[in-house]
């Protein structure tokens, strides 16, 4: 895998120009400011003031997972995230069915966050009187035509990411700086207005609404493994990749538990039910400052955009690394020899990313998202665990603390939280696998590399594989 990585379509391969700042700044621009900003109106009423629990709960799911996650980004250091990891480890039908999950994770996510930017593009017009109406603004269900930014979002996103991945890398970071900056002023303001009766009741829902409302605030948690499908494009991998994942979990829970504290402290439970970007009213009524809250939308909608960049950019590398292996079509495995990007891939994932963020809404695609992510990280979990058993001599740049308790809770708190999702999520689920396993003996496993090598050949194919062969940085 690690050989192949090499090159891409055409015998062009990836640039690797990404330092630890880039990859932090790519997992915390593809995860923080999802829950905060799109689904805390819905997440708040499940758990009332304890909705801060929730997020620590979930974020305690996602670091038990994160660890696991750094420990297989140095030791299969290529793009693919954990689509490679259970390739190299599960084999092919495993490998497919954690892709699988990470289309459901990446490119529904991705659609799931833009539906959002419409709520805030409207309370930054508001500063000026002005208003999409909702056929502009809003998906069909939720009385619109079509959702028009997030569509423009994710368009512009594509865009970036086809002109290349280093440029993408420095907009990231310079819209994370932004989008801290407006989450750290939001704080400062709502503490102002902090009233410590507002966490009373703290759990009115009982401890089932707060474990309810961290499977659905989990959501805000996906995209910190977006650095780990970066691994062809880092200039030292093993050392960085489980830097960047781990540094990134630390802010990202931070921030989330801080803000979601501010905002209770400032308004009662009960208020958030059923309010769109709650946190702009927040500002709004307690400053009665007009333009503080066109600065923080105007904020959001750029934060929304980080986050459609780095996931978009995610899911193409995923596609690119099922297409080495023969699962999907090789168009998006071809690398432009030009922009040194899966162009033809980016176009094509970035159009079906922005047709569903525009006509499906945000409630459906949310709670989708996280079951299919939990399950994939849930299999890195096992990959871990399978490693550590079955090639312990594998020199390992990070290793999983308290092995094997770790990557075993991990396992076991995902499947926690998959389990408090609503029947209908695990039917959309069911639903989503069954397509998945027809495309996989309908094309994948026709197409299949390893399947159309003879056990000869793959077993000379596997004595002549280098062992850890190291990977060089290459300077762009």
């Amino acid at each position: 895998m690690i050989s192949e990585a090499g090159s891409g379509g055409g015998g062009t391969g990836l640039v690797r120009s990404f330092g630890v700042l880039q990859l932090t700044m790519i997992s915390v621009g593809a995860t923080l400011g999802t829950g905060i900003l799109v689904i805390l109106g819905e997440s708040v009423p499940l758990a009332g003031p304890a909705i801060w629990i929730s997020f620590v709960i979930a974020g305690l799911a996602a670091l038990l997972s994160a660890v696991s996650y750094a420990e297989m980004a140095g030791l299969v250091p290529v793009a693919g995230s954990s689509y490679s990891y259970s390739y190299a480890t599960m084999g092919e039908g495993m490998a497919w069915i954690c892709g699988w999950c990470l289309v459901l994770e990446y490119a529904v996510s991705v659609a799931a966050v833009a539906v959002g930017a419409g709520q805030y593009v409207n309370e930054a017009l508001a500063a000026f009187g002005q208003v999409l109406p909702d056929a502009m603004s809003q998906p069909p269900g939720d009385g619109g035509v079509v959702n028009i930014p997030a569509v423009a979002i994710v368009v512009l996103a594509m865009v970036l990411l086809v002109r290349g991945a280093r440029e993408s890398a420095w907009i990231n970071t310079a819209i994370v700086i932004i989008k801290v900056g407006i989450l750290l002023f939001f704080c400062a303001v709502a503490f102002t207005a902090f009233n410590a009766g507002n966490f009373e009741p703290l759990m009115p829902m009982g401890a089932a609404g707060v474990s309810a409302a961290a499977s659905r605030v989990f959501f805000s948690y996906i995209g910190f493994d977006a650095a780990s499908t970066a691994g062809e494009e880092a200039r030292n991998p093993k050392r960085d990749l489980p830097r960047a994942i781990l540094l990134s979990m630390v802010i990202v829970t931070s921030i989330y538990v801080l803000v979601a504290v501010a905002a209770i402290g400032a308004r009662p439970w009960g208020w958030f039910d059923g309010t769109e970007a709650a946190l702009v009213q927040i500002l709004e009524e307690t400053t009665n400052q007009p333009w503080i809250a066109l600065l923080f939308s105007v904020g959001a909608v750029l934060a929304i955009a980080s986050i459609v960049l780095t996931v978009l950019y995610g899911q193409t590398r995923i596609l690119l690394s099922m297409s080495r292996d023969g699962l999907v079509p090789r168009v998006f495995g071809r690398i432009s020899p030009r922009t040194g990007t899966p162009a033809a891939g980016t176009l094509i994932v970035g159009t079906a990313v922005a047709l569903t963020a525009g006509l499906v809404p945000l409630g459906a695609l949310a709670d989708a998202t996280s079951i299919g992510t939990l399950f994939a990280f849930a299999l890195v979990n096992v990959a871990v665990i399978y490693l550590r058993r079955h090639r312990p001599d594998l020199k390992r740049s990070f290793r999983v603390p308290l092995y094997p308790l770790t990557p075993v809770l991990g396992t076991l708190m995902c499947a926690y939280l998959m389990a408090n999702l609503g029947a209908d999520t695990w039917l959309v689920f069911g639903a989503w696998m069954l397509v998945g396993i027809a495309i996989y003996f309908g094309y994948g496993r026709r197409n299949s590399k390893v399947a159309a090598l003879s056990e000869l050949d793959y077993r000379e194919l596997t004595a002549k594989a280098p062992r850890q062969e190291p990977v060089k940085a290459a300077h762009s």
